[in-house]
């Protein structure tokens, strides 16, 4: 009965230890992966970090190329609106100014008759 004992303690006793040895891989395989999967995930956080102050560095040069933009279209707006008002006073003094260039010529061509004819 004794030796049964000692028999059975031994068998549970190296069952123990195999369980233990199979639990130790077991656990050394899951940190191994854990560890793997943990510098992945920073390898993929690192990336992404890349990605976003580049993105952010896009839109801070689009921000500015936009702004930029928006200030040579005001300025060619407001000088739109310049030469409009040009063309307009242009166009509203034309007959004005036709008719004073018709009496400047007149005025011109009598005193060349004037002169044309005190000349002889």
């Amino acid at each position: 009965l004794i030796e049964q004992i000692i028999g059975d303690s031994k068998v549970l006793e190296a069952e123990t230890t195999a369980g233990e040895t199979q639990a130790q891989a077991d656990y050394e395989h899951l940190v191994k992966d854990g560890n793997l999967l943990i510098k992945d995930l920073q390898a993929a956080v690192a990336s992404k970090m890349k990605a976003i102050a580049a993105a952010d560095g896009d839109k801070a040069q689009a921000t500015t190329d936009h702004s930029n933009t928006v200030g040579e279209l005001e300025s060619l707006a407001q000088t739109e609106a310049d030469l409009h008002a040009e063309c307009d006073f242009v166009l509203k003094n034309f007959d004005v100014r036709q008719k004073a260039r018709l009496q400047e010529i007149e005025s011109i061509q009598a005193a060349k008759g004037i002169l044309s004819g005190a000349g002889r």
